[in-house]
C-alpha cells in the first residue's frame, strides 16, 4: 500500500496506519525490529520527521518500543495476572503520571487500572499486565 501526499490525512498518520496493519496481521511479529528510518523514508518517499512523528505516534498507543542507538521493535505483550474485583470495587483507566510510569517500568501508551476498593483503597495497576475479573 503507498502512501497519499494528497490526502487530507497526514503522511505520518498513513504511515503509522501502514505499520499497525502490519503489527496486527503478525507480518511484524512482537520482538522485530521495525524498518529503519532511513529505509521508511525511501520506501514510501515521506521525510525522516513525518517517519518519526508515525513512529512516535505507535509508541504512544504501545504498539511499540524504541532503544535509542538501536532502532523500533514491535512491543511484546507481557504476560497477565488475574485480579479479582472485590463486591463493590470500582476501575477507572487512565494514563499514568511520569513518576507512575518510571515506577511501574511501563512503556509510553500504557494505561494503568484505578481499582478503588469499596473501603476506600486505591491500587494502581499497569493495565497491560491484569485481568480484572469479578467474583462469580
Amino acid at each position: 500500500m503507498a502512501i497519499d501526499p494528497r490526502s487530507h490525512t497526514p503522511v505520518y498518520v498513513q504511515l503509522a496506519d501502514l505499520l499497525r496493519r502490519r503489527i496486527e496481521s503478525d507480518e511484524l511479529t512482537p520482538g522485530s525490529a521495525l524498518p529503519s528510518e532511513a529505509r521508511l523514508t525511501q520506501e514510501y518517499g515521506i521525510g525522516r520527521e513525518a517517519v518519526r512523528m508515525a513512529i512516535a505516534l505507535l509508541r504512544s498507543e504501545g504498539l511499540v518500543v524504541t532503544v535509542r542507538g538501536h532502532g523500533s521493535y514491535v512491543r511484546e505483550a507481557p504476560p497477565r495476572r488475574r485480579v479479582e474485583l472485590a463486591p463493590g470495587a470500582t476501575v477507572v483507566a487512565r494514563m499514568p503520571s511520569g513518576t507512575e510510569r518510571r515506577a511501574m517500568q511501563l512503556d509510553e501508551g500504557v494505561p494503568v487500572l484505578e481499582v478503588r476498593g469499596p473501603d476506600g483503597g486505591v491500587e494502581v495497576l499497569p493495565g497491560d499486565e491484569v485481568e480484572l475479573t469479578r467474583p462469580a
